[in-house]
């Protein structure tokens, strides 16, 4: 599956916009480790998200870099020894401990047009970017 980062999707968006598919995630959740592994086994699946779609892979309580989304700054927030990006708690529903994992589709304009929380089965995805793709 091809990746970006929020750094890379504004050049990219400014070549070919698309519909953005992002995946919250953290090392400690099992059902985020076995829906990766599902997810990457579907071939179709795979293709059409590569093809159709700009796709963010975000490890939310790991990634520390300074993030620039939609017109806004978002940092790491220490706390002991882990933290969380303030980005997963600004595209979480809710704002003190996000539900792992988390998918969120954002129209080629960057506006919400999906949102779910926990696993996401392969089959239920392939639906609704169907339903996406031909809005």
């Amino acid at each position: 599956m091809k990746t970006r980062t929020f750094s890379d999707l504004e050049n990219s968006q400014k070549q070919q916009q698309k519909p953005v598919i992002i995946h919250l995630y953290t090392d400690w959740c099992s059902v985020c480790k076995i829906e990766s592994f599902q997810l990457n086994k579907n071939k179709e699946l795979v293709e059409m998200i590569n093809k159709d779609f700009y796709f963010i892979n975000f490890e939310a309580e790991k990634t520390k870099e300074k993030i620039n989304f939609q017109g806004q700054e978002f940092d790491y927030l220490p706390n002991g020894n882990s933290g969380i990006h303030e980005l997963a708690l600004a595209l979480s529903k809710n704002k003190n401990q996000p539900v792992y994992p988390l998918w969120i589709i954002l129209d080629k304009n960057q506006n919400l047009i999906y949102f779910h929380e926990g696993q996401f089965k392969p089959e239920k995805m392939k639906e609704r970017l169907k339903e996406i793709t031909n809005l």
